[in-house]
């Protein structure tokens, strides 16, 4: 099993993407022996607390990668809406916290494979009936990380976003009467209702789009390669599959 090392950081102020100065990343990570991972260790059941130690889809994903590399995984805990700050700062390698692809991150960033495909849904409290689809969503609020694709979908929508640190606190909110719905990914949401099941919130439609994870790094980090290198291995040998299988009981890793 690979070591885990955790770090808390602050946010850190944005400083711009560029490639790395000192020369690739990898590099670096195959001298040290150690891959620098960001995670925000409470989204469920991608990457959360259990028993004072990390676990979770994505832990467990991006440890096997870094067993492929024949490197030690290291995590810092970062809160989501600072994780791209954290990684233009150099405080850590890759992000491995269901970074969805978009245009916009394509040019930013460094970007593997898919490891993830999953759905967006909307989430309302079990007594509204008034909001079905995206469209429903103009002039009402949701609550979402603020830095996520999902916050950017409802703004899309035409809805106002309120801000918070995670799903769980979203799901207060709404459950709370604070927001009208929360927009998320659909294995997220089945996760939750898997734990809590929860009758006072439920699915009440979906964003009709296909949403694709990945890791990220930094522009020229030279890391893509090895990671994506190590991705097909690991969905050739079925280590992908049988990691999907523990956490959604299907094969989450693939279209």
């Amino acid at each position: 099993m690979i070591a885990i090392a955790f770090a808390a950081i602050a946010a850190v102020s944005f400083t711009g993407c560029g490639s790395d100065s000192d020369g690739p990343v990898i590099d670096k990570v195959k001298e040290d022996g150690v891959l620098k991972v960001g995670t925000e260790g409470t989204y469920p059941p991608f990457s959360f607390q259990e028993n004072g130690e990390l676990a979770g889809y994505d832990i467990e994903v991006i440890e096997a990668v870094g067993e492929k590399l024949g490197v030690r995984v290291e995590f810092v805990q970062i809160p989501w809406d600072s994780i791209f700050a954290g990684l233009e700062s150099k405080r850590f390698d890759l992000v491995a916290n269901q970074v969805t692809l978009n245009d916009d991150r394509k040019g930013k960033y460094d970007l593997s494979e898919p490891y993830t495909v999953s759905e967006g849904v909307i989430v309302t409290r079990a007594d509204n009936n008034d909001i079905t689809t995206l469209a429903d969503l103009q002039g009402k609020t949701t609550a979402q990380s603020a830095t996520s694709n999902w916050a950017k979908v409802a703004t899309d929508a035409g809805a106002k976003v309120e801000s918070v640190e995670g799903f769980v606190q979203a799901i207060q909110l709404l459950k709370d009467g604070r927001v009208d719905a929360t927009v998320n990914d659909n294995l997220a949401v089945a996760d939750y209702q898997k734990q809590k099941n929860d009758s006072d919130i439920k699915i009440a439609g979906t964003t009709d789009d296909t949403s694709l994870q990945v890791f990220a790094a930094r522009k020229d980090s030279g890391l893509i390669a090895d990671v994506n290198k190590a991705l097909d291995e690991l969905r050739t040998d079925g280590t992908l599959a049988k990691i999907s299988d523990k956490y959604f009981g299907q094969d989450v890793s693939q279209q």
